[in-house]
């Protein structure tokens, strides 16, 4: 198995402006994950040893295509163990995410991994998107959570709008093999942008960013 370091090498591959403590933080994820994948299953067994290719470079996608500004405020919807929030929020230091799922022992992991990497600007809610009131975003994020009819439910109410940010407000979701059934269910008109030709990784052909502004 490879070391953290030769890993992290993965990501500043296509990323190269982190500070000692992004790297710090984006490091201590595999041992945080590993130690409480035994506990609380969040990641499949097979994908903890590549947890930096198919969870945290993928999530890091995202970035690629988004510049999240200081100030901002993302939801991620379903999140999981903390994907794609965890990444994102350790690269925009000075964004707020709010990681939301309606299992609660999940979101216990997240609390733990930003206790033991350090991370400040997240919060958690046990809650479906659906039921969350008086509460505005600039973007939602989602990795593989739902159709992308739900997601845009869930999503559209949760939205500030404004077109001046790049991508306009809206959902930003990650999703992976032929779409074209589930996108002419939604009614909608996404940008999609395939994540191989982001990060030249065998792993991600046939997986997409989508963007639907607000």
């Amino acid at each position: 198995m490879e070391s953290t370091p030769q890993k992290l090498e993965l990501i500043r591959k296509y990323f190269d402006d982190f500070t000692d403590t992004q790297l710090q933080q984006f490091a201590a994820l595999e041992e945080l994950y590993t130690e409480w994948n035994t506990k609380i299953n969040v990641i499949s067994r097979k994908d903890i040893d590549s947890i930096y290719l198919h969870h945290v470079l993928h999530s890091l996608s995202i970035a690629a295509v988004a510049r999240f500004q200081p100030g901002m405020q993302v939801i991620d919807i379903g999140c999981g163990g903390g994907f794609p929030g965890v990444p994102l929020a350790i690269f925009f230091p000075g964004v707020r995410f709010h990681l939301a799922d309606s299992i609660a022992k999940k979101l216990k992991v997240v609390d733990a991994v930003c206790e033991g990497a350090n991370i400040k600007n997240i919060t958690t809610q046990h809650t479906r998107a659906e039921d969350i009131k008086n509460k505005k975003f600039d973007y939602a994020i989602s990795r593989a959570v739902a159709p992308l009819k739900e997601l845009w439910k869930w999503a559209s109410p949760l939205l500030k709008k404004d077109h001046t940010h790049t991508p306009p407000n809206g959902l930003i979701c990650l999703k992976g093999g032929d779409l074209a059934q589930e996108i002419f269910e939604s009614g909608l008109r996404p940008k999609m942008m395939p994540v191989d030709k982001i990060f030249a990784e065998p792993y991600f052909e046939e997986k997409y960013v989508l963007h639907v502004a607000k």
